[in-house]
C-alpha cells in the first residue's frame, strides 16, 4: 500500500464517516440544532472536496496506484451510504431513493470488477451520466443535512429533496448505460 499524499486524503475521507454521523447522534441539547446541521454538512462538504483533491494530486504528482483507485470510490460509497441512512433516520430522505442510489453503487462497483477481471474495465468506465448523477447527489446530500434557509431563501430543503430524485433518475439511467455497454462487450465474447 503506497503511503503518499493522495491516499492519505483518502484515509481521511474515511475517517470522517464515523464524526460526520456521531454529530446526528449526540446527546440531546449538547448543541444547538443549527450547529448540528452545519457541523455535519461542513464535514460532508471536506469529504467531497477531499475527493475531488486526492483525484486531482494523484494525477498531478504522478502518485497514480492500484490501492488508490480502489480505495477512492470504496470512500466515496461509503461516505454517500453513511449520509444517506442518516437523512433516512432523520425522515429528511426517502428509503426509496436510498435504496435505488446505494444498490446502484454495489450493483455498478461488482459489475465494473467483474469485467475488469475480464480484461474490459475501459467498457464502464465512469460516463459523462455517472458525473452528472454524482453532481446532483452531492449537492442534494448538503441541502438536506443543512435543511436550514440559505441567504434567506427558505426552500433549500425541497430542492434538496428535488435533487435527490433526480439523483435517483440519473442513477437508474448510469445503471442502464454501463449495463448496456458490458452487455454488449459481453455479446461479442465467444461462447465458452
Amino acid at each position: 500500500m503506497p503511503f503518499n499524499l493522495p491516499n492519505t486524503l483518502t484515509w481521511l475521507r474515511i475517517a470522517l464517516i464515523p464524526l460526520f454521523v456521531v454529530v446526528f447522534y449526540l446527546p440531546d441539547g449538547l448543541l444547538p440544532k443549527h450547529s448540528i446541521n452545519l457541523y455535519a454538512t461542513l464535514i460532508f462538504a471536506l469529504a467531497a472536496v477531499t475527493d475531488w483533491l486526492d483525484g486531482w494530486l494523484a494525477r498531478r504528482l504522478n502518485q497514480m496506484s492500484a490501492f488508490g483507485a480502489f480505495l477512492d470510490p470504496v470512500a466515496d460509497k461509503l461516505m454517500v451510504a453513511a449520509a444517506l441512512i442518516v437523512l433516512v433516520d432523520l425522515d429528511r430522505a426517502g428509503v426509496d431513493v436510498a435504496l435505488i442510489i446505494i444498490g446502484r453503487e454495489i450493483a455498478i462497483s461488482a459489475l465494473r470488477e467483474w469485467m475488469a477481471r475480464l480484461g474490459q474495465n475501459k467498457e464502464v468506465a465512469v460516463a459523462f451520466i455517472g458525473k452528472l448523477k454524482t453532481a446532483a447527489q452531492m449537492v442534494a446530500i448538503l441541502l438536506l443535512l443543512y435543511h436550514e434557509p440559505i441567504l434567506g431563501w427558505p426552500h433549500t430543503f425541497i430542492l434538496g429533496r428535488w435533487l435527490l430524485y433526480l439523483a435517483a433518475l440519473l442513477t437508474l439511467w448510469s445503471m442502464a448505460h454501463y449495463l448496456m455497454a458490458a452487455w454488449r462487450t459481453l455479446a461479442k465474447e465467444p461462447a465458452a
